[in-house]
């Protein structure tokens, strides 16, 4: 999904505080931050509490924007980046106490479209577990080049370090997703067919993590 036909804000009224150009970052990236802070967090309550965070920081640190640049979608992810870690840690306690808890008991005459929303659910943490897998700054690097579309420039703008940094870390992610893949595909050749809504392969795996959330 493309940013908001939004013009990129001026960066002298960002830094001054002006209001109506934050209104117009926000328009313009609001989506791209959600959708960023979904796939490092792989749930949605925490991408929107990292979403919302992340504007109140760049509200908080806009002197620190550069007069003169490009895009401010860097600047953004970036914050995006550490606002979904942050949000990381509680969830993983969270999701550690729903694995030890029982099933929930069916409901009956659920509306297809609520039933929908629970397969989507099922979908987007069985990815989140996998792409942990493969490591926090790699997952990163992941989210930021390859989904959000950021050049390796901006990637290494967005996350503070060098340019080969951002270069050799990608390299490697794509190897370790590779190796995942494979494994993925193994283990799913040795168990038996899967409840509707889960993941049948990989590919399905990489698909949900590249798509843009929608809803």
């Amino acid at each position: 999904m493309r940013e908001t036909e939004v013009a990129e804000p001026d960066r002298a009224r960002i830094r001054a505080g002006d209001r109506a150009a934050f209104g117009e970052l926000y328009d313009r990236y609001a989506r791209a931050v959600y959708n960023h802070a979904l796939r490092l967090t792989g749930n949605w309550a925490e991408a929107e509490e990292a979403m919302s965070e992340t504007f109140l920081a760049a509200w908080r640190t806009r002197e620190t924007v550069e007069p003169e640049g490009g895009s401010l979608k860097p600047w953004l992810l970036g914050i995006a980046t550490h606002k979904a870690y942050n949000a990381n840690r509680g969830l993983r306690r969270r999701l550690a106490f729903l694995a030890r808890s029982p099933e929930p008991r069916p409901v009956e005459d659920f509306a297809e479209e609520t039933a929908g929303r629970i397969d989507d659910a099922r979908r987007l943490a069985v990815v989140h577990r996998a792409l942990a897998r493969i490591g926090r700054q790699d997952r990163e690097v992941l989210a930021l080049c390859v989904s959000a579309g950021l050049d390796y420039r901006q990637a290494a703008e967005a996350l503070g370090v060098p340019v080969g940094t951002v270069r050799s870390r990608l390299s490697r992610a794509r190897a370790r997703l590779a190796r995942l893949s494979a494994e993925e595909q193994g283990r799913i050749g040795t168990e038996p067919p899967r409840a509707h809504g889960e993941m049948e392969s990989e590919a399905a795996l990489a698909a949900l993590f590249l798509r843009e959330e929608t809803r």
